[in-house]
């Protein structure tokens, strides 16, 4: 009796192992496009080429892919704030380029920025673990900045004051917040390239950062 010819698998959009990736990329092309996140996960199936019980092997609902994307996210945000600050030392060089960084990425990703803050889940109390740690990683970078310069003088911050130097944290991170959004939102006026974004942000934190020196 002949044997039967071995069939060959069916053409994959992605690599063995690399399941996760895929759906992660579907879902933040679906974002990038349409701004909006009401989206299912058979649809994120339906980009990625993939059958639509695929997404429940990596993640529970839909709720873990946001999450999943928000982490993302703050990953991006931070290779983009490595590469503003690379070769930098003095603390409120540090801050300057951050917060410019931060604002670029933020301008450039919208909907992406939104969601990284728990727009699309439940409030703070509720957030995801690992979108809650990513939060965090950001928070101690910004606070650690601020800290180097109160230990160092650049600024005029009791370094042991534990209070003051965090609330020198949240101000930095309310305005550079603050003025994403506004820029998002169109309620600054600004031109629509980088370079303009770019030259707004650096005068804003200028500015907040001569707040912080010595006086006299």
């Amino acid at each position: 009796m002949a044997k039967l010819k071995q069939l060959e698998p069916p053409a994959s959009p992605y690599h063995h192992g690399d399941l996760r990736r895929a759906l992660l990329e579907s879902a933040q092309a679906i974002l990038a496009e349409t701004s909006r996140w009401d989206f299912s996960l058979r649809e994120v199936a339906r980009r990625a080429e993939v059958s639509h019980n695929a997404p429940y092997r990596h993640f529970a609902d839909k709720e873990a892919l946001l999450a999943a994307i928000g982490v993302a996210g703050y990953e991006a945000m931070g290779e983009r704030g490595a590469g503003a600050v690379a070769g930098l030392t003095a603390p409120a060089d540090l801050l300057a380029a951050l917060g410019k960084a931060y604002v670029a990425f933020g301008v450039s990703n919208p909907a992406l920025y939104r969601l990284m803050f728990g727009q699309a889940l439940p409030s703070v109390e509720g957030l995801p673990p690992a979108l809650l740690d990513a939060i965090g990683v950001a928070r101690n970078q910004l606070h650690g900045v601020i800290l180097a310069g109160a230990q160092n003088g650049s600024f005029d911050i009791d370094p042991n004051d534990t209070a003051r130097v965090g609330a020198a944290s949240i101000a930095a991170w309310s305005l550079v917040h603050g003025l994403t959004l506004l820029t998002i939102d169109r309620l600054v006026e600004r031109d629509t390239g980088a370079e303009a974004i770019d030259d707004l942000s650096g005068q804003v934190v200028e500015l907040f950062v001569a707040g912080l020196r010595p006086k006299g």
